[in-house]
């Protein structure tokens, strides 16, 4: 197996080393978060004690432990370790490494295991090197990444693989680490004396955004920036002034074209869709603060207008176009105010998604049934001839009646798509249809067509 620390443990004695790096985790049980995939009895951790290893691909944020987590796998297994960076190799580099993989298995019978970072940098043929001795077991795949697999990632790759999504650690992790990484005094900060601050603590640990590496990089920072950047016998105090100027404001990690985008446009529809003001407008916040277009939230929420608040409150369709209109017109910042406004309205109107599953049901039968034709006396008249054809014919004109509405069949066959609910406006709409059929209950009904499926 290939020594990967004798390297670093020489720059981790020299105090060379960033401190995210001197405290990196040599075991499992000194490894902090992903408890769902390495805790006690979980199957990475049971993996790993059987020496059973397979392909995997480690997916998740930065700062989470993903290639800390590879290097304690090239420790605890018997395998031959190799490490890449997906950004500094190319196709011949990942050659040569399969190639002496191959020859190491037939030399030796000792497995290889490559871990490449960022694998999502190579391309679709770069990927494809990887897959026939992925496949024959020549080499063991680590990949780790920071997109989504199930698009990054060359499909077949992914069925060979088990796939392990790292998630933000918690406060209480990161407030674990930082506290580790000021009292050890080996790989740490404890030859400094540190004394820090439950409220510096706290801010670390919040504006990190569960990111270790960027926590332990503003500890460091706040340590060495005060004095000479030496130990010093009174010991140096971490305050909560220190530590704002040390994190700086918080990097939203957030991908307009990955799933950070898809994520939080979904949780902001279904938090509208699911009455929830508060959640509806955080998430819009999230999405500015981290660069979204705005003109983007405001064309879903004109779609959520329709889509899950309908006729129960047609007025929110005007509110979310209008709405749009203004954030074109206004624009960031104050556009903000603007789509929080229209958020707040929707999320509080009284829900309904009937027009809509209306139009998806129609649409469904226009694919798979039978094309209906339009019935004669709903045909055009307006061009010569019509009548010789017979357009129009036994067409009533609903305003002729003195309610303003006459039975007669405008689609040919016996279908129901609206079915309005008694919710908000549609609560209306619902006593009017019923008021019409009372008024044609007397009417035989037009027989269903076979061709369509059954309401």
């Amino acid at each position: 197996m290939m020594d990967l620390f004798a390297d670093q443990s020489r720059r981790n004695r020299e105090g060379v080393a960033p401190l995210p790096v001197r405290m990196r985790p040599r075991t499992l049980d000194e490894f902090v978060g992903q408890q769902h995939f390495v805790g006690p009895d979980r199957l990475l951790r049971r993996t790993l004690q059987a020496d059973r290893l397979s392909s995997m691909l480690f997916y998740g944020p930065p700062g989470t432990g993903k290639t800390s987590l590879a290097r304690i796998i090239a420790d605890a297994t018997r395998a031959y370790f190799v490490e890449v960076n997906a950004a500094a190799v190319g196709v011949k580099e990942i050659r040569d490494v399969l190639t002496q993989a191959r020859q190491r298995l037939e030399a030796s019978a000792q497995r290889t295991v490559l871990f490449v970072d960022e694998l999502h940098r190579f391309n679709r043929a770069q990927q494809d090197v990887l897959l026939n001795d992925v496949e024959d077991g020549i080499v063991i795949l680590i990949g780790a990444t920071t997109e989504n697999p199930f698009f990054a990632v060359n499909a077949p790759l992914v069925s060979r693989s088990q796939i392990f999504q790292f998630e933000p650690l918690s406060l209480d992790e990161v407030r674990l680490l930082l506290r580790r990484a000021a009292e050890d005094a080996e790989r740490g900060l404890g030859a400094w004396k540190v004394r820090l601050l439950p409220d510096a603590l706290e801010h670390l640990a919040v504006t990190c955004d569960g990111d270790a590496r960027r926590a332990l990089t503003a500890l460091e920072i706040a340590v060495l920036s005060q004095g000479d950047g030496r130990p010093r016998p009174e010991g140096v105090v971490v305050d909560l002034d220190v530590a704002q100027e040390s994190i700086q404001r918080k990097a939203i990690q957030y991908d307009p074209t990955g799933d950070a985008h898809y994520d939080a446009i979904s949780a902001m529809i279904k938090s509208v869709r699911g009455s929830d003001p508060d959640a509806a407008v955080y998430w819009i916040a999230r999405m500015l603060e981290a660069g979204e277009d705005p003109r983007y939230v405001a064309r879903r929420l004109v779609i959520a207008a329709s889509e899950d608040i309908g006729n129960a409150d047609p007025t929110g369709l005007l509110v979310a176009n209008a709405a749009a209109e203004a954030t074109d017109r206004v624009g960031l910042p104050e556009c903000n105010l603007i789509l929080a406004q229209a958020a707040i309205y929707l999320a509080c109107a009284p829900k309904s998604n009937a027009s809509a599953v209306a139009i998806w049901e129609a649409s469904k039968d226009v694919r798979e049934g039978r094309t209906l034709p339009v019935p004669r006396s709903l045909r055009s008249t307006g061009y010569a001839g019509a009548k010789r054809l017979g357009a129009g014919e036994g067409y009533v004109y609903p305003h002729d009646a003195p309610e303003g509405y006459v039975e007669q069949s405008y689609l040919g066959v016996d279908r129901t798509y609206y079915v309005p609910t008694s919710r908000g406006a549609e609560a209306r709409f619902a006593a009017y249809l019923a008021s019409l059929a009372k008024q044609d209950s007397a009417a035989i009904p037009t027989p269903p067509d076979p061709h369509l499926p059954a309401p």
